[in-house]
């Protein structure tokens, strides 16, 4: 397989999210694809994926530099920040609590998803090259919304999840 060298363009690019087979993931999947139809998510200005590893360094004694890294946890985080407040990041964040206010909802599973972040390039010979980033077992850790004077109101949330894939799409 053709190793992608394109540079690509946020704005050619879209957010999707998709079903998970768990009891989180029905959930998720009531909100994305029954409550609201979110399965691509609209107006986002910013998607951020991070790994971070606790790698340790060992050192012996009389020497300043480690002698050898030893790998350690891995944790996937991210935020997805969008200028529309529907509910449906709230929806997936709080689950059944954030439809049922004071009153005790039948589950208190948090929905669980996959984002797909599907980057094009435009440009290519067949204008679907590009890359995918498929992050798995996605849980939204927490939400917030920003309501400047003199701008769009944006809503934001973090999240975490399981494992992130690569995918290479040719021409």
């Amino acid at each position: 397989m053709a190793v992608n060298t394109t540079v690509l363009r946020g704005s050619s690019a879209t957010l999707n999210l998709a079903k998970v087979a768990s009891r989180g993931g029905e959930l998720g999947n009531v909100v994305i694809n029954t409550d609201f139809a979110i399965s691509t998510v609209g107006r986002i200005v910013g998607v951020e994926v991070v790994i971070e590893t606790t790698l340790e360094a060992f050192h012996e004694i009389g020497r300043r530099h480690p002698v050898s890294l030893h790998p350690g946890g891995i944790n996937i985080r991210g935020r997805v920040t969008r200028a529309h407040i529907n509910g449906a990041f709230l929806r997936l964040l709080l689950g059944e609590w954030a439809k049922f206010g004071q009153a005790a909802p039948p589950d208190e599973l948090q929905p669980e998803f996959n984002m797909v972040i599907d980057l094009t390039d435009v440009a290519s010979t067949s204008g679907q090259g590009g890359t995918k980033v498929i992050v798995s077992g996605v849980q939204f850790e927490n939400w917030s919304v920003v309501v400047p004077d003199d701008h769009f109101v944006m809503e934001n949330t973090t999240f975490k999840a399981l494992r992130v894939q690569h995918e290479n799409k040719g021409d």
